[in-house]
Parts: C-alpha cells; structure tokens; sequence
C-alpha cells in the first residue's frame, strides 16, 4: 500500500469514528435524566421499544437518525426528530416501525418530526411494507405550530396517508404506549389493529385541563381516555395491555399471523461476498474532495465476487454502467467516474463530470434495466454537466436532459449512494432526493450543494465585495480574505452530509460497509410492491 492509500485510511476512518460518536450521542434523544424518569415510570424508551419488537435488533436499517441535528436550539433541540424509525424484521416479516420518543419534549411533533413521519410512510406506501406506530407523544408543538399544522405535507398529512394505505391493504397497527392527544388521536382508530396499555397508555382530543375550561366538565385522564375506558366503553382500542413488553408481545402475535405478499419478482441467487476486502474503501476513497480515484475500485468492493458487467466500456467513460449483484440480489450500477479518462478521438474527460456522451450512455442503460426489470443502484460522486462552448454546441443541455427524463420516469426501484460529491444538476441526473429513490443515504465523505465550497465561496465573496464597495467600503486584500474564509466557513457547514441529513436530504449517513445491506434491505422492500405502469420516456428529443 502506498502513502497516498494510508493517509486515505486514516482520514476516512476519523470520519467514521466521528459518526459513531454522533450517533451514540443522538441515541440518548432528550438525556439520560429524561430516560430514567420514563424507566421509573415503567416505560421503555422508543429505541427499546422497537429492539424489543425486531427479531434481531442488529438486523436492521435506522431512517432518519440525525434528522433535526443541530436544528430549534432555541426550543432545546429535536434529536432525531423526536421519533425513532427503523426497517427489520418482526415474526420473521419485514416491517417499517415508528416510535414517538417521549425524551424529548414529552414526544411533541416539530415541524421536521411531521416530515420524518410522512417520509416513514411514503416508505411503507412505495414499497407495500406493514407499518407499526408506537404512539407515545404530547402532540403539536404549540410554539412552532404554525409551520406544522395547516400545509399539504404537515400533521394531518399523517391522517391522510392512514387512509390511502388502508384502501391499499397495507398493514398498519397502532400501540398508544402513552400520550395520544389531539389530532394525533385519530391515528390508532385509522389503523387496522389498536392496542393500549394500560396506565400509561391514553387517547383523547382534549385532556382534563382542556375539558374543565372548554365545558367545565370535572374528570381525570384515565377516566377520561385510558386503557379500561377505550376497550370496554368507547371501542376505540382492540386489546389491553399490562405494559409495554404486553403490548410489543401482541403486535409480534399479530404480524406472525400475516399472510403472504405477492411479489415484484427482482431476481436473486445466493450471496456472495466481494472477493476483494471492502475494507480497503477507506485507502481508496480520496481525502479531498477534487483528487482522482477509479470509481471501478469501489464497485469491485461493494458487489457479489467482486464480478461486474460493463456496458458500453470505452463510450461516455465518466459514467459506469453495468450489471452485478449486490447480496444476491441483480442490480444496475450508474456510477460516477472520478478518474480523467482519454477518448478515442484523444480528448481528456475530467473526472466526476457529465459529458454528452455518458448522459447518452445511461438513458440507455437505465431503459435497459427497465426493460429487464433490474433495481438500479447510483453512486453518486459527481461535480455536475461538462459546460463550455464545445458542449453547448454538442446539445449537452439535450443529453442531460434525457437522462434526467430516464431517471424520472423509471419504474423499477431506485438506490441513491452519495459516495462524495453531489453538486447541481448532477445531483438530480444521478436520482437525487426529487427524483424518488426508494432509499437514498450517504458516506461520512459526502457532500451536497449547488457546487463545491471553494467555488461558490469566491463567488459569493465576489458579491458581498461588490456591494461593500458600492456603499463605499474600501476592499483590502486582507479584508477580501476575511470575507472568503467567513462564507467558506458557513458554505462548508451547510455541504456537510448531516445538514442534509438533519433535513432529511438523505435517509442516513452510513458507515460504507454497510452499504450492501442497505441496498438489499432495500430491494427486499421494494419486492413487496409489484410494478403497476410501464417504463416511458413521453416526448424526448433524439
């Protein structure tokens, strides 16, 4: 190994030790204080909720988990957006579970926790998955009320999409394992199965304090919506349970008995491990974000015995397209190339950069795995479209726009992996968050912008230069370099891949090997929901 490979390493691996340090800390959602008051109320938090529930608790994919990072710090913060969501197993079923966290404000939805649930549903909807909500939380946050209530993808969106996926025969089963107040209280009596425990499990539109004020009535909240009130007064709930594990137990029982799902039909075989180490990801990836490496690589180390068919090999060299299996599972790969490739006419391709001839080359390739009904996986480590006059001239506006057409129109399920950059319009052409990737996540390495921080720093400084100086600022180089360096410090935040992940950009930032079990988690979800339309570009110019 050279140099170059271990300074890699050592880079890449800090990254990953500074992401498992985040997310121990994310974990702890509102504080240890806040956990051992719920223990000393008898409850488990939601994240021993949910591995109490999951087969296998390592057996599982996390969506969300830095979502609300470093967001509302004037409201205390929002960990993982006040709601734990994870896809595993349980009675041997794959299923999305979601749990209110009652640590941090008591379980109340910000508007991000409204976005983070309705992206746990358009997951169970896309892919037909059974979802179980484990309802413990306050309701609307009052304070920030306004940017949660009232919109098309705000709280009642949540209330909607019960509807819809019940007229689609998609299993949803509710456990209210504490509060479940206002408009939230109309999520169990939505769902296909309602459980409560008892004591510590209530519903009602409005609570004591609410009632005496509202119509004077005098009554406690137990009376009022517990577990004995719901199951034998207003039917509201199924089942009654005497805590938590009770009612987990339950929902266990409940699932187990499911019926079978009829199937997409992706193709798998056995798994294979990749014959090269997939450790050596770390030594391959760059430190810097502009230095060249072979996208070929990486892919030799994610997929199936390291074996990948490529299609058109020596046309459009700054996109890979191929075959391959990922853990069994047949799969179609876009990657980004990073290394400077040579035509055949003798011209230099910048790696990482689009041209006219490897847009051309994907449309095709992705309405061959549409025609083959093959899951396509995107690498993205992508600076955005070749400009100049030469592409211009070429119709490079043409090109990418029919594989941005390509990528929005296919049907079979698509897997977004941000490996590095994701800048501009290539974001979009290689199926960015718009474009519906059925998971979409990042490496440690990853960023997200318009383009790269270095580029659009000067730009913007060049800006704010220009209007200092219009107010008649005198611009010294060293107050120029103060202006870059102060812009480039917010700009570089704002790249990170947790910004996007705090806004829910990305489903998660992963550790890189564990990139194929999301992929296949992924596929195996995905396999739940056969295709329903046929792949069409429309009207596409040639």
């Amino acid at each position: 190994m050279d140099i170059n490979f271990n300074k890699n390493e050592d880079h890449n691996k800090l990254l990953l030790s500074d992401l498992r340090q985040r997310f121990a800390k994310i974990k702890l959602g509102g504080g240890e204080k806040r956990i051992a008051k719920l223990h000393g109320e008898g409850k488990m938090t939601a994240r021993e909720r949910i591995d109490y529930l999951l087969d296998d608790k390592e057996n599982c994919i996390e969506i969300g988990a830095f979502v609300g990072d470093g967001m509302y710090k004037e409201h205390g913060g929002c960990p993982s957006g006040g709601v734990v969501v994870k896809i595993g197993y349980v009675s041997g079923k794959q299923c999305i579970v979601v749990a209110n966290d009652a640590t941090v404000k008591a379980g109340a939805w910000f508007p991000i926790t409204a976005k983070k649930n309705l992206r746990a549903q358009e997951i169970a909807m896309e892919n037909r998955l059974p979802i179980i909500y484990l309802v413990d939380s306050a309701g609307v946050y009052l304070p920030m009320q306004d940017e949660i209530f009232p919109d098309k993808e705000h709280f009642g969106r949540i209330f909607r999409n019960n509807a819809i996926m019940s007229s689609m025969g998609i299993t949803q089963i509710s456990a209210v394992m504490g509060s479940c107040v206002a408009g939230g209280a109309y999520l169990p009596i939505m769902s296909d199965e309602a459980l409560i425990v008892d004591k510590t499990g209530s519903i009602f539109l409005a609570g004591s304090y609410l009632v005496k004020a509202a119509i004077g009535e005098t009554i406690d909240n137990e009376t009022l919506g517990g577990a004995t009130t719901h199951c034998e007064i207003s039917g509201v709930t199924d089942f009654k349970a005497k805590d938590d594990a009770a009612a987990l137990d339950r929902i266990k029982s409940i699932v187990g008995k499911i019926g079978d799902y009829e199937k997409a039909g992706y193709n798998r075989i056995k798994a294979e491990k990749p014959k090269l180490d997939p450790n050596e990801i770390f030594g391959i990836l760059p430190k810097a974000r502009n230095e060249q490496y072979d996208m070929m690589e990486i892919i030799s180390r994610l997929v199936d015995n390291s074996e990948f068919d490529e299609y058109k090999a020596g046309y459009g060299q700054t996109i890979i397209t191929g075959y391959a299996r990922i853990d069994g599972w047949a799969v179609g790969i876009v990657a980004n190339q990073r290394k400077v490739v040579k035509t055949k006419n003798g011209e230099m391709q910048f790696g990482g950069v689009i041209y006219s001839d490897s847009a051309d080359k994907a449309t095709r390739f992705i309405a061959n795995c549409n025609q083959k009904k093959i899951p396509l996986v995107f690498l993205q480590d992508v600076t955005g479209f070749m400009v100049g006059s030469k592409s211009e001239h070429g119709g490079i506006i043409k090109d990418g726009a029919k594989m941005v057409n390509a990528v929005s129109n296919s049907v079979v399920p698509k897997f977004t992996v941000v490996v590095g950059n994701s800048y501009g319009a290539g974001n979009y052409a290689m199926c960015g968050k718009a474009y519906d990737p059925r998971l979409i996540f990042a490496w440690p390495s990853a960023e997200l912008a318009v383009m790269g921080g270095t580029q659009a720093a000067k730009v913007l400084a060049q800006i704010e230069a220009s209007s200092l100086k219009a107010k008649g600022e005198e611009i010294t180089p060293e107050k120029e370099a103060e202006l870059f360096d102060k812009i480039k410090a917010r700009y570089d935040e704002q790249v990170s891949p947790y910004y996007a992940a705090a806004h829910l950009w990305t489903d998660a930032i992963i550790d890189p090997l564990e990139t194929r079990t999301w992929i296949s988690m992924g596929i195996e979800a995905a396999n739940h929901a056969p295709i329903e339309k046929q792949f069409n570009l429309g009207v596409i110019q040639v």
